[in-house]
């Protein structure tokens, strides 16, 4: 009953050959799409304005410092995802590497990411929407635009149309990934148009001025919005959770993962420079519109609109993302046997996780809808930044103890590369609030509590003595 049993790689690859398998449906550009729309959102068309508070113009540094974390980290995941093409992500990889009881604790912390990911992003959808209905003169009853106690002053029951987006959401998932992969495909080709679009209005605006001076909160500064728009990349990891169901995994995978990443660091420097400059940092003070608040500033009105639309959908693709890999991640657990069977079954015409679709989307909408979620987007990044930091150790464990596997694709620069995630992702959790590391233990001690009363029992190898 060893704590650190660990399941083979051969082990990992013929449990997807046991009738509970996923159709293999995506290639390169699928991937790099559901990586873009994972990580194009929340980010750009809510979080540049506050991190702009915390680093002045000097957020492009922000920027670029939580994208190396995340590309050290990313080059980690390729190689892992390539190597073990199972549903799962990290939390799979980490059963291989650093045994049960820690895939069980990293498995127990990405749940924490994705559901509460997708609550959180649902909340501000709903704000703008709720911003275009008003553009036609349609205003919702007060109760039902925000959750109990969102907004003060206002009676807030519950907020409806987050509530509805994830649903919608959950039964596009529920019916299929080649469904899911056309719908996110779409809406992520319009509003990577929506976001050049921005830069090519925008940049005629920029009076330099405005990024004098450059670091006002010096590096203390830089660092703590980093720590803080680190959720501005949340989801490229999403795309490592796809891995069953990808066609060519050993180079699809890696490409996807790398290809999005890079792709969206480059948008969201380019995009927080031209904001800054265009609007000095300190009015984006209490502003959750800070690109519409930029071209208000430019004087382009008329586009403010074709914003809201980039943000609706770019939230869209990421709950969509957020919650897929959610859902794959409670099959790979429940396949292994340390959740109930029953988030294992797979739809026989859809060939999806269909119940643990609608039970982890209803839970996802109810959150959304009930919960006020203001501050969680530090709870989400200290779940991540953990998970990107075992990944890394995985990768290392894994080169030392099984240096002879067949790697479709290596991480390059070793050990350097990995223990550079790992010192960018611990420095980064360092700087998160207090409070959010006291959720983080509380959340973790109810997993722990789950795993002894339940997994460990339940475990498939538990089952089989080993």
């Amino acid at each position: 009953m060893s704590l650190f049993r660990k399941k083979s790689i051969d082990e990992l690859l013929r449990t997807t050959k046991q009738g509970k398998t996923l159709k293999r449906a995506l290639g390169t550009w699928d991937l790099t799409m559901l990586g873009i729309g994972a990580i194009i959102g929340t980010g750009i068309f809510v979080l540049t304005g506050t991190g702009a508070l915390k680093a002045g113009p000097a957020l492009v540094l922000s920027f670029i410092v939580a994208g190396l974390a995340c590309a050290f980290a990313a080059l980690a995941y390729a190689e892992f995802a390539a190597l073990v093409p199972v549903s799962g992500s990290v939390y799979t990889y980490s059963y291989a590497t650093l045994g049960e009881f820690v895939a069980w604790i990293i498995g127990w912390d990405l749940v924490l990411e994705y559901l509460l990911a997708t609550s959180t992003v649902s909340a501000g959808w709903s704000g703008y929407f709720q911003s275009l209905l008003s553009g036609f003169g349609i205003v919702l009853p007060e109760a039902l635009t925000a959750a109990p106690g969102a907004v003060p002053g206002k009676t807030t029951l519950f907020n409806l149309p987050a509530f509805i987006i994830v649903m919608v959401i959950t039964f596009l998932l529920a019916r299929g990934i080649t469904e899911s992969k056309r719908t996110n495909n779409i809406m992520v080709v319009i509003k990577i148009a929506v976001v050049l679009m921005f830069i090519l209005v925008g940049v005629g605006y920029v009076k330099p001025a405005n990024w004098q001076p450059f670091m006002p909160f010096g590096f203390d500064g830089v660092f703590s919005a980093a720590a803080l728009v680190f959720f501005a990349y949340i989801g490229f990891d999403a795309v490592a959770a796809a891995a069953e169901e990808t066609k060519n995994p050993g180079r699809d995978l890696p490409r996807g993962i790398i290809y999005s990443l890079a792709i969206c660091t480059l948008l969201y420097v380019i995009v927080s420079g031209i904001m800054t400059g265009i609007v000095p940092f300190k009015k984006f003070e209490g502003v959750d519109h800070p690109v519409s608040l930029a071209l208000q500033f430019a004087g382009q009105n008329w586009f403010a609109g074709f914003v809201d639309l980039g943000a609706i959908l770019g939230m869209t693709t990421v709950m969509l993302v957020m919650l897929y890999g959610q859902t794959r991640i409670f099959f790979a657990m429940s396949r292994d046997g340390l959740l109930p069977k029953g988030f294992s079954s797979v739809h026989p015409k859809f060939r999806t996780p269909f119940g643990a679709t609608w039970f982890l989307g209803t839970i996802a909408a109810l959150i959304g809808a009930l919960i006020p979620l203001d501050k969680l987007a530090e709870l989400v990044n200290i779940g991540t930044l953990a998970a990107f930091t075992l990944v890394s150790v995985g990768v290392l464990v894994l080169r030392k103890t099984e240096p002879d596997l067949h790697r479709p694709f290596r991480t390059p620069g070793m050990p350097w590369v990995p223990l550079l995630a790992i010192a960018f992702c611990l420095f980064l959790i360092s700087k998160l609030a207090p409070i959010t590391w006291m959720a983080f233990f509380i959340w973790m001690a109810v997993g722990l509590l789950i795993y002894f009363v339940y997994s460990r029992k339940h475990s498939n190898l538990s089952k089989q003595g080993e």
